[in-house]
């Protein structure tokens, strides 16, 4: 396996939330939960993890109607991505490739 492929990443929540994360400088909650057409718990739990790991900061705050929850990637989070992407275009150029049949001619 590629050695910049990132099993943590690799969850398809959470790759879908750094993905939808990684041109954005703020998201709020809400829209990444519309986004990716999940609940606020399911949402909460992989961006809990991410957070665990150093990936993505939450900042919540007390508005008039309420509050409010922005996430961010951190710029660990940022370059895990980057090096987890790269790894899987590596991965799949390896797979379009013309394959060697061990035969010679």
């Amino acid at each position: 396996m590629d050695e910049d492929f990132n099993e943590f990443l690799h969850v398809p929540a959470r790759l879908t939330i750094v993905a939808l994360l990684a041109p954005a400088s703020w998201l709020e909650f809400g829209f990444m939960r519309d986004a990716i057409d999940t609940s606020d718990s399911a949402l909460s739990k992989q961006v809990s993890a991410l957070t665990s790991k150093g990936y993505v900061e939450v900042r919540k705050y007390k508005t008039l109607g309420g509050r409010r929850t922005l996430v961010r990637l951190t710029p660990v989070g940022r370059e895990e991505f980057r090096r987890h992407a790269a790894a899987l275009e590596r991965i799949a150029a390896a797979a379009h490739a013309p394959q060697a049949t061990g035969q010679s001619g």
